[in-house]
């Protein structure tokens, strides 16, 4: 059986209000950081602002994402992304999921998700950093010879010789 490593961790959502006629407020990624524990809840609380904390999240390491943490940490700032849905009752947005793959983050924006990236913080960017350096061997690229170099002549010959 597989080991997965895995370091858990919080997400902090934050609403703002806003001018505008369409929408009294945002809601955004304040940030991510080792798990705090606890239930979700708010942590403040005004007329301006409310912030909110989700523990509990794990963030594992997956030998067939290898690459998308690849991606991730030779970016200028390896980051957590995080998934994002609706609560249809509160009209308010929840964490799903968060990753550390580049590639896994793309697959679910395809799919028409919310993700935010929030800068990872320094001790779990090394941690991921030293397992691709220990796990990830780029596959070497092949070469293949365009079709149209192949010529005619070798398929003329081929017809002809009949």
């Amino acid at each position: 059986m597989t080991v997965i490593p895995t370091q858990k961790a919080s997400i902090i959502l934050e609403r703002v209000p806003l001018e505008s006629r369409w929408a009294t407020h945002r809601w955004d990624l304040v940030g991510v950081v080792p798990d705090l524990g606890g239930e979700s809840r708010t942590i403040v609380e005004s007329e301006e602002l409310v912030r909110k904390v989700y523990s509990g999240f794990e963030l594992g390491l997956y030998r067939d994402e290898a690459e998308g943490y690849y991606l991730n940490v030779s970016s200028e700032q390896p980051s957590v992304f995080v998934g994002l849905r609706m609560d249809e009752g509160s009209d308010e947005p929840y964490p799903f999921r968060a990753t550390l793959s580049y590639n896994e983050a793309a697959r679910w924006m395809d799919s028409n998700e919310r993700v935010e990236r929030s800068p990872a913080w320094p001790e779990l960017a090394g941690w991921v950093t030293e397992w691709v350096a220990a796990n990830y061997r780029p596959e070497p690229k092949k070469r293949q010879r365009p079709k149209s170099f192949r010529g005619k002549e070798g398929r003329l010959r081929e017809e002809g010789s009949q």
